[in-house]
């Protein structure tokens, strides 16, 4: 009953009369309280089927752990729409360094096209292509010399007995053939990374290779070719020679063999052919209005992909989706809320504008708008402090009285410059404020150190003041980041061309705050 928050606020002053009661509207209010959100585990079991083929890469030697956690969870999941629409092509909008677009490209063989506005992004996707070829090549040449030698130790080794425990291989296959799922497979002792990120782990029964495999009896022959095969489709297909029992005893080559060997031979040519690029970093500015078939050549059927687009792409992510029938399915993650444009936050009147927010028409028809603040507080990360991740209140203070400072002192109340990352690089708190006069071009010489400690010791006692409100806020972020999220939600609900939209809650939010994503498929992709 909203009538139950109705004290949370004095009626005649509108102050906060009760903490308490603020803290539970806002949980109540929160995107986790609503039920709004299909739990990812829902996702992916309509669109595999089952839990079986979760992949389990290690990607931390090439990305920090928050950057290995988003990469890992959400290309599974747009790997698994991709092929439920039976779509190859991805456009990463935003890409950055190409992370994801590298990963998906790699680990699941989807043809990506990554689109950030900065070159300096691109060329950094570039050169971390380049980087993720080499470790590539080399884990390959590092399997094929570790198989090399255990076939030199085949007379080293006991003949196995008739019955061979074998472990599962949890590992994502290379050509996504589902019918593996049902296969027998086999661990081998050594350890061969599967397409560069990851490595199979080693079997705890004694030590045994595939040539004690090969030395089995003919009268096994049939059960080897069922349970050693397969290992070359969790591998990469160049990575291992096709070898059979009947080619050590008598030269001749099964059927089920010929097949195998000519199958694998033409995975190792489609690899080798595209191995030179894994996925195609651009340079564009991405607005609603942008034309992918201008940007992306050979624009197919595909799906569109953002891990933390910033401001208004996030927006614009989704406006191309519903507009482009090239693009069937769409996983959008937002970030940086405060970079919105708003439609009626300086209450101007242009109607021809693409605004980031408000999306759906319920909240234009309302004239809805936040203002910075409001989305300011919206980048908090209430699930940290939760944990005990105290927030920045020193810079915190250090950047409220500058603002003091360059009002009174200089009489400005509005700059299109940044202070930026300045206090991490100062010394002192005159350290800090002539820094940032600096960049906001504002002269420092007129203003001498003691007049800066002095509006310092004039404020200092209001620190404790300053965190609590600020503490307020991160209590208030996840109402305002709900709006955000169901403004956009409903924007697609309002589209005809769409099947099925929802939000699906992707990351851990300690690891990574903005941990919500907008995903949706058209009609004609389900």
């Amino acid at each position: 009953d909203d009538d139950t928050f109705s004290d949370v606020f004095c009626e005649n002053s509108k102050k906060l009369i009760n903490v308490h009661l603020f803290a539970l509207a806002a949980k109540y209010y929160s995107l986790s309280n609503l039920g709004v959100c299909t739990p990812l585990e829902d996702i992916l079991e309509a669109l595999r089927g089952g839990n079986q083929g979760t992949t389990d890469i290690k990607t931390d030697k090439f990305m920090n752990n928050k950057k290995s956690h988003e990469v890992q969870v959400m290309s599974e999941l747009v790997d698994k729409i991709a092929n439920y629409c039976g779509i190859k092509q991805v456009i990463d909008i935003g890409s950055g360094k190409g992370y994801l677009s590298s990963f998906l490209s790699m680990q699941y063989n989807l043809k990506v096209y990554g689109i950030d506005s900065s070159s300096s992004n691109t060329n950094g996707a570039c050169e971390r292509n380049r980087k993720l070829k080499k470790h590539w090549r080399a884990y390959q040449n590092q399997g094929r010399a570790n198989l090399k030698s255990q076939r030199l130790e085949k007379a080293n080794h006991r003949p196995v007995e008739s019955e061979i425990k074998c472990k599962t291989i949890n590992e994502k296959p290379l050509n996504n053939d589902s019918s593996l799922q049902s296969q027998d497979q086999v661990t081998i002792e050594v350890l061969v990374p599967s397409c560069g990120f990851t490595e199979i782990a080693t079997s705890e029964t004694s030590r045994q290779t595939e040539v004690d495999l090969v030395a089995r009896t003919q009268s096994h022959g049939s059960k080897l070719s069922e349970e050693v095969l397969p290992i070359l489709n969790v591998l990469p297909a160049d990575a291992v020679e096709v070898f059979s029992s009947t080619q050590c005893i008598s030269g001749e080559l099964c059927k089920e063999e010929k097949a195998q060997r000519k199958m694998a031979s033409l995975k190792a040519k489609a690899s080798k052919s595209s191995e030179s690029n894994l996925h195609f970093p651009l340079t564009s500015c991405i607005t609603a209005e942008t034309e992918l078939s201008d940007i992306v050549t050979d624009l197919e059927d595909c799906m569109m992909v953002g891990l933390h687009t910033c401001g208004d792409l996030a927006a614009n992510t989704l406006r191309i989706f519903t507009a482009k029938p090239e693009i069937k399915a769409v996983c959008s993650v937002g970030c940086c809320y405060h970079l919105l444009s708003e439609q009626f936050e300086n209450q101007e009147d242009c109607p021809e504008e693409v605004w980031g927010f408000p999306m759906c028409q319920y909240l234009k028809d309302k004239g809805w708008h936040c203002g910075r603040n409001a989305r300011m507080s919206a980048c908090l990360a209430l699930e940290r402090v939760a944990v005990g991740q105290v927030l920045p209140t020193e810079s915190l203070f250090y950047r409220a009285v500058l603002q003091v400072i360059i009002e009174e002192m200089y009489g400005v109340t509005k700059s299109d410059r940044h202070v930026g990352k300045t206090f991490s690089k100062s010394s002192s708190f005159i350290d800090y404020v002539r820094k940032s006069l600096k960049k906001l071009e504002l002269d420092d010489a007129k203003l001498p150190d003691s007049c800066i400690m002095d509006y310092y010791e004039k404020y200092k006692h209001r620190m404790n003041e300053l965190e609590a409100f600020n503490m307020l806020k991160v209590v208030l972020a996840p109402c305002i980041e709900v709006l955000i999220l169901l403004d956009r939600l409903c924007y697609l609900k309002e589209q005809d061309n769409i099947a099925w939209s929802g939000l699906v809650k992707l990351f851990d939010p300690v690891k990574s705050p903005r941990c919500c994503a907008v995903i949706a498929l058209k009609k004609d992709s389900c």
